[in-house]
């Protein structure tokens, strides 16, 4: 003990605040707190202050009365690396989950561009890796027209429609199911290399795990959903419209949603985890105490439960769509002679089919009720996010949120100026896109503002 603190007075003299040296006993407690020191210190000043000891009195001398995991640790100039490694993901790979969730923007915009140009039914058969070629040659494409005129939407929507018209609807449903392809290779092919090359924490390969299981599910769903459009009692029944069940639209659409929420909040989580461990985020003991106030606790559950709302009005939007809601009471903010049509258009015998205890069925399919219902989720989204825009104005919230902040109370303005337009001008393409791309960017802007005022996790090291 006498040659250990003989070694270390050299490399940490104690003084007093008149510059005396401490005594022994001073001595032997700052010897007693240096594995804790060690190990919060710098890799590379503990290896200096290692090598002196070492230098002085032999490797033996010292090393064998140091507790043997502070040198386990810092031992080695690879060990700092290895450990950032097994603390969080590695940046790449959030990069490369934002890429995905940027993907799945797009395939949701083009999506509902198939659906407004009445292309989704085109393609009429699943074929999952042989329907990945377009057809070349004229045979193929009359083949395909063939098929295409055996279902109900050839005779009631596209009625004598040419092989040049065919080629276009055509062309917008399989762009559509290759983009969807595509993003299964960018996003399976590089979740194994990253997961084989242990650049993905335990949790992290869970997240992913869960991510494509619902990648694979969306594409089961998509085709569950075209196939509603192509039943052959759509063409038998003289009222009927051929088009896919609202139910299906809203269940393909939701998991797109959810698909893109789930990596958008993986990739910002790993970017946040890698700049804390590298310490690129100033005052973060300041910003972690922040975080932990009660008044901003108590904002970002209202953040929370509104980030909720913004989905549901954008699944109440998908039934919209699927039932075509938007071409019926063109105006706004009143729905014929009133704020509300009258109940019993509301509330209608017709779509009960029959059975009283069905009435609930003009929730989901009477189009007047569905619009109402739309109507009544934006708004009342549109205030709420006004309220809590109005209200975080008025707290210290973090920089990052604040701007956030402004970013979804200004897209929230424009979600309301797109759905007023599009649905006073008969739902033109242009608008209609427009409104579905910005819901997406609504959604990501209050996920972005949740996620910027979680707390800062504990990063292990």
């Amino acid at each position: 003990m006498q040659l250990l603190n003989g070694a270390f007075m050299r490399l940490l003299p104690a003084k007093d605040v008149n510059g005396r040296i401490l005594g022994a006993s001073l001595l032997r407690y700052r010897y007693q707190r240096l594995p804790a020191l060690i190990g919060r210190a710098n890799f590379l000043i503990a290896s200096k202050l290692a090598d002196a000891a070492t230098t002085d009195y032999g490797q033996r001398g010292v090393l064998k009365h140091l507790p043997t995991f502070t040198f386990r640790r810092h031992a080695s100039t690879t060990a700092a690396p290895a450990l950032g490694k097994w603390a969080v993901d590695a940046p790449i790979v959030g990069y490369w989950s934002l890429f995905c969730a940027s993907m799945v923007f797009g395939i949701i915009v083009w999506g509902g561009l198939t659906r407004l140009t009445e292309s989704g039914l085109s393609i009429v058969e699943w074929a999952p890796i042989t329907g990945a070629k377009l057809p070349t040659s004229d045979e193929q494409w009359e083949s395909e027209f063939e098929k295409y005129k055996q279902f109900p939407e050839y005779h009631k929507v596209h009625i004598g429609i040419t092989l040049d018209d065919f080629k276009r609807i055509y062309f917008m449903e399989w762009f559509h199911r290759n983009i969807g392809r595509l993003f299964g290779l960018v996003y399976l092919i590089p979740t194994a290399y990253f997961v084989s090359k242990g650049m993905v924490t335990r949790a992290g390969k869970a997240k992913l795990t869960g991510l494509g299981l619902l990648l694979l599910g969306q594409g089961a769903m998509g085709w569950y959903m075209v196939s509603s459009g192509l039943e052959k009692e759509l063409g038998e029944s003289p009222d009927a419209v051929p088009r896919v069940s609202q139910y299906r639209l809203t269940s393909h659409l939701s998991l797109a949603y959810i698909l893109y929420a789930g990596l958008s909040l993986y990739g910002w989580n790993v970017f946040r985890a890698n700049r804390m461990l590298k310490n690129k985020i100033t005052n973060q003991d300041a910003l972690r105490s922040l975080l932990l106030k009660p008044t901003i606790v108590s904002y970002r559950r209202k953040i929370t439960a509104a980030t909720f709302l913004v989905g549901a009005t954008c699944l109440s939007g998908a039934m919209v769509a699927g039932l075509d809601a938007g071409l019926i009471y063109n105006e706004f903010p009143t729905m014929g002679h009133g704020i509300t049509p009258p109940l019993s258009e509301l509330w209608n015998e017709f779509f009960a089919r029959g059975d009283p205890s069905a009435m609930w069925r003009n929730l989901t399919e009477n189009p007047a009720t569905v619009q109402l219902e739309h109507r009544a989720f934006a708004m009342t989204t549109f205030f709420t996010l006004s309220a809590l825009w109005w209200q975080g104005r008025k707290l210290p919230l973090p920089r990052a949120a604040r701007a956030t902040l402004h970013l979804m109370y200004a897209l929230a303005w424009l979600q309301v100026t797109l759905g007023i337009s599009t649905l006073v001008d008969f739902v033109p393409i242009a608008n209609a896109s427009a409104h579905q791309a910005n819901s997406v960017l609504l959604l990501a802007s209050a996920l972005g503002l949740y996620h910027t005022l979680r707390p800062l996790p504990r990063i292990p090291v």
